[in-house]
């Protein structure tokens, strides 16, 4: 399979998991703005590596659509439209009221542009733009971009990645796995049912051994191994609880950034819970901390047995997934707090709003 295969069988995805109506991704051709061929006759590998990017034509290398009115052949200049604006400063952009007399597209051909409402992209790291938009104003956030982020990354580790054999049927596993996620947030509302099936499909679609998600306590002292992928060290009683000093995960809490152990140098892997806590022999671990509100709320974990490398393309999927399961989170803290809100809202409108005369102070005559 080519890399455009694999590029639209990525755009399929990001549609479906955004219910976006067109994905697009373009880029760089070789070719400047101004029109002139870099052919291996007219310059030397060096001479392309140094071209301006500014003046740098991006192509259209593949596209999913719910229509058929994307212009396969598109061309955009740095600097050019929406699309360009993000080739050119390499910063994401979001806009969620698109208005086409003060910007637009270029991708689409006769007038379809005109039925765009939001707009939201991303820079793909080494060169071109990742882009959504959808028929629906106000359809993305601030979060939704990071997710997108996260896929321009794997794009643009797939543009390493022979398509064909091994590579292939784990980049194909990560993006299917990537849909059943998405699918999962709208199909199930209990946290625990959801969690379950998560860390299932985590270790499936890794390959790993096992997943364990801890999270941390109310106060924040400690951390309480809540899920795991089948059972392993949780029973029927209490839920394993760790002060947040403790392991590896105590500090992934603490300094919320992630840690990726490989196990592929022979060194003793540091204890995953601390010393003394009761832990299978995993070699290679992925810790990932879930953020909410910039708080590490939970770490999710995925081990296995036997070293491991643990390439771009897997630290893109992982990190994806739990977006995925921090969305889920603040939908369900959303959910909890509106039903909180509403029985006081609707006894503010059963109660009249006192008049004049109803009120002790009032110095109205009868």
């Amino acid at each position: 399979m080519n890399s455009q295969r694999c590029h639209e069988r990525i755009l399929a995805i990001i549609c479906s998991v955004f219910d976006a109506y067109s994905a697009v991704l373009f880029l760089p051709d070789g070719t400047s703005a101004e029109g002139a061929d870099l052919s291996a006759g007219a310059a030397t590998a060096a001479a392309t590596a140094a071209l301006d990017r500014d003046s740098q034509l991006h192509r259209l290398a593949a596209s999913f659509s719910l229509g058929d009115m994307v212009d396969a052949g598109t061309a955009i200049a740095p600097g050019r439209g929406l699309v360009g604006w993000i080739i050119r400063n390499r910063e994401p952009l979001l806009v969620n009221n698109f208005d086409q007399r003060q910007s637009h597209l270029g991708y689409y051909r006769s007038n379809e542009e005109a039925t765009i409402k939001a707009f939201m992209g991303c820079p793909v790291p080494g060169g071109g733009a990742l882009c959504i938009d959808s028929k629906r104003q106000y359809s993305f956030s601030d979060k939704d971009q990071k997710i997108l982020q996260l896929f321009a990354d794997l794009i643009s580790g797939v543009e390493g990645v022979v398509c064909q054999g091994a590579g292939q049927a784990s980049l194909t596993r990560y993006y299917a796995a990537l849909q059943v996620i998405s699918e999962l947030r709208g199909r199930i509302s209990r946290w625990q049912q959801f969690l379950a099936e998560f860390l299932r499909l985590m270790a499936e679609a890794t390959g790993f051994d096992h997943a364990l998600f801890a999270a941390r306590d109310g106060d924040g002292q400690n951390y309480i191994l809540e899920g795991e992928s089948h059972q392993l060290l949780l029973g029927k009683g209490d839920a394993p609880m760790y002060p947040i000093g403790n392991g590896i995960v105590g500090w992934v809490f603490r300094n919320d950034a992630p840690v990726y152990t490989e196990g592929t140098d022979g060194a003793p892997m540091a204890p995953l819970f601390g010393k003394g806590a009761h832990m299978p022999a995993f070699r290679s671990v992925m810790c990932l901390p879930l953020m909410i509100n910039k708080v590490t709320r939970g770490v999710l974990c995925p081990g296995h047995g036997e070293p491991r490398v643990i390439p771009d393309d897997l630290r893109a999927f992982t990190r994806m997934s739990v977006d995925h399961l921090a969305l889920f989170l603040e939908n369900l803290y959303l959910k909890s707090r509106l039903r909180e809100l509403l029985p006081k809202a609707r006894l503010e409108r059963r109660v009249p709003a006192p008049t004049p005369h109803d009120r002790p102070d009032s110095d109205t005559d009868d």
